[in-house]
């Protein structure tokens, strides 16, 4: 009887010591969430007279363009000044009246005598998958078939759009700041704020993208400050401690790559000789199912990236339809305490539960196979933009094989 109450006395001194840390841990961390949100610093938000070239691809965008992004587009060169901006839209084989949107928008940034290059492509999806393969670009698939990869095609047309820049600079016109523009909702004091991150000193800052609230949404290309994927969807995201404290202390947190909806690059890079311009991995390594964003690649071949670094600034974030962008600017404080307290704890736990050693140990061996049979090499910086896929492009989008 002696050992068993002894047992139940263990066992109870035991739960209340867990309980009272548990207790002890939350705590804590409101009061670290508290003393971060109070202590955040705001930017100058002073961009300067800098001349701003801005990029955007589309393909079936039609709703948001007439909705926001028009506009927003519009608003945006009234405030950087139409002599300070070139615009360079390319859209692409778009089913809806992505076209008419586009063309309403040209007319309007010539009323503002805005410099601009917008190219209405008919060449659709089918017609690129029902040409005659290249040679390069192109992978043989378990379907059977010899199929166009996607990330090729969107880093052709990523090139496309900057186009303009090489014309441009030939006539003795150049830019400070490159801004790529998805298709999502924002205004114009997100992108100042965006271009004005750590006073514009960086190789490339970027938004934070949402589809559905609480989860961001562009997974493929954001990595870390150690080169790993986020551990979590929601708040506070990251892997890495020193990623992770920069987010919850409102401060412009370093990562290795992101693109996030919208990303701005010092555009010096994009003038050198190589120029620096997007790509995706060699077509015999994506033959062994791997696959790499441009939006990530672009991050490892840029020769700034290691000197100044890539950002995700937390105080912009944009959304891919409105209700998005509402629930990300709710409140003086993204994201609520409550919710701040539950992100911290899901993201300890998985963080506990999900080393990265697997994946990367697969990963490595896919490239150590690919490298002994004399197919080439990539860098340790290109490798963290490698996942386990295959993506090519079909006639309504595209596809995972």
């Amino acid at each position: 009887m002696l050992r068993l109450s002894f047992r139940r006395s263990s066992r109870t001194r035991f739960f209340r010591a867990t309980a009272l840390c548990l207790v002890i841990a939350l705590l804590i961390d409101l009061f670290s969430l508290s003393a971060a949100r109070h202590h955040v610093s705001s930017a100058s938000n002073d961009i300067g007279k800098e001349r701003i070239f801005i990029a955007s691809i589309h393909w079936n965008n039609e709703a948001i363009l007439r909705s926001h992004w028009n506009q927003a587009v519009l608003q945006l060169v009234e405030h950087l000044g139409p002599e300070n901006v070139y615009v360079s839209i390319l859209e692409s084989g778009s089913w809806d009246d992505s076209k008419g949107a586009l063309r309403l928008l040209d007319g309007e940034l010539g009323k503002r005598q805005t410099g601009r290059t917008i190219i209405l492509d008919e060449t659709t999806h089918a017609d690129e998958i029902g040409a005659a393969p290249g040679h390069s670009g192109w992978i043989d698939t378990t379907r059977g078939k010899k199929e166009l990869r996607r990330i090729p095609y969107l880093s052709r047309l990523r090139n496309r759009s900057l186009e303009p820049l090489v014309e441009l600079a030939d006539k003795g016109i150049k830019f400070d700041k490159l801004l790529f523009l998805n298709d999502v909702v924002f205004d114009t004091r997100d992108i100042v704020t965006l271009l004005s991150t750590r006073d514009g000193n960086y190789a490339a800052a970027c938004s934070l993208d949402f589809s559905k609230p609480p989860h961001y949404y562009d997974t493929f290309a954001l990595r870390d400050s150690n080169g790993d994927e986020a551990v979590t969807s929601t708040y506070p995201f990251f892997r890495s401690s020193a990623s992770r404290n920069a987010l919850i202390s409102g401060q412009p947190v370093p990562v290795q790559s992101c693109w996030n909806g919208i990303v701005a690059f010092d555009a010096a890079p994009f003038y050198h000789t190589p120029a620096l311009r997007f790509r995706g991995i060699p077509d015999s390594l994506a033959r062994y199912h791997l696959e790499g964003s441009e939006c990530c690649l672009v991050h490892a071949d840029n020769p700034l990236t290691l000197e100044r670094g890539v950002w995700l600034n937390p105080h912009v974030r944009v959304g891919y339809n409105a209700e998005a962008y509402e629930n990300v600017h709710r409140g003086k404080a993204w994201p609520s305490l409550a919710d701040s307290v539950v992100g911290l704890w899901r993201n300890r736990f998985w963080r506990w539960v999900t080393p990265t050693i697997h994946k990367s140990w697969k990963i490595r061996g896919t490239l150590r196979r690919w490298t002994r049979k004399g197919l080439g090499e990539i860098s340790q910086r290109e490798s963290m933009c490698l996942i386990n896929e295959m993506q090519v492009l079909v006639a309504n989008g595209w596809a995972h094989v």
